[in-house]
């Protein structure tokens, strides 16, 4: 039977040379068999003032701690890496990618849940983790969940942000039945972690709110700069390349 790692990670930043400070995650191996991981880890890059900002992480709250290749997640992410099994983020590209800055190799099959989102919730203005536990009402029931798994919830926390992202996984799942009967909905939620989104509209800058296709046809130019100057997920890169032509 297939076995399930939602995981999520805090870190010293954004860029290239950051790493893992603190891992949150829960391994399901069944309906009543879910195995909790939370642990801080130290890392030899310092925390950005940025990072601290939202995660409350400090270097004295990580100096006496071992690396994350000796916690106890990096064990069991390794034991259970193969293709029947699921590996879920919000945003999974990030957090994979700090993963693999740790020597991870990835043989999951992975789902990215802000994707699965964006295709199965398309008219909802955001899709960001936080928005979703509100919209959604994920927050109604989050309290007796993190009860049955002995988690503190905390925004911007690794383990507080996984178990909303279980909640979040049972919505898409449902909607995934709707929209897919007959399916698997985890297959089909893998497959669609592998297709790109046409967004709509813009969430952020001068046409914040306006149809990107509007904005095509009215200031291309933009679309352009956008495009060579701003750092921007697969599904705004995908879409601005669709209308650019």
């Amino acid at each position: 039977m297939a076995e399930y790692v939602l995981f999520d990670t805090e870190t010293t930043g954004n860029q290239e040379e950051d790493r893992i400070i603190q891992v949150g995650a829960l391994v399901v191996h069944s309906k009543d068999n879910i195995e909790v991981f939370d642990e801080l880890c130290s890392s030899t890059v310092p925390i950005s003032i940025e990072a601290m900002e939202v995660h409350n992480i400090t270097p004295e709250i990580i100096a006496d701690k071992a690396p994350f290749s000796e916690t106890k997640f990096a064990q069991k992410i390794n034991e259970l890496n193969q293709k029947e099994n699921y590996l879920i983020a919000h945003n999974i590209g990030f957090d994979l990618g700090m993963l693999e800055k740790e020597g991870f190799v990835n043989h999951y099959t992975l789902i990215d849940t802000v994707r699965c989102a964006r295709h199965l919730i398309p008219n909802a203005p955001y899709h960001r983790l936080q928005y979703l536990r509100y919209s959604l009402g994920l927050y109604k029931t989050e309290q007796e969940e993190a009860d049955k798994l002995g988690i503190t919830i905390k925004a911007h926390d690794a383990i507080g942000d996984v178990l909303v992202m279980k909640l979040l996984l049972s919505k898409l799942v449902a909607f995934t039945q709707e929209n897919f009967p007959g399916l698997n909905p985890m297959q089909k939620m893998a497959e669609l972690t592998q297709t790109p989104v046409m967004i709509k509209t813009f969430k952020f800058g001068k046409y914040k709110d306006r149809d990107i296709e509007e904005i095509a046809m009215e200031d291309a130019g933009y679309l352009k700069w956008m495009r060579n100057n701003l750092e921007l997920d697969e599904d705004m890169m995908f879409t601005l390349d669709h209308y650019l032509g």
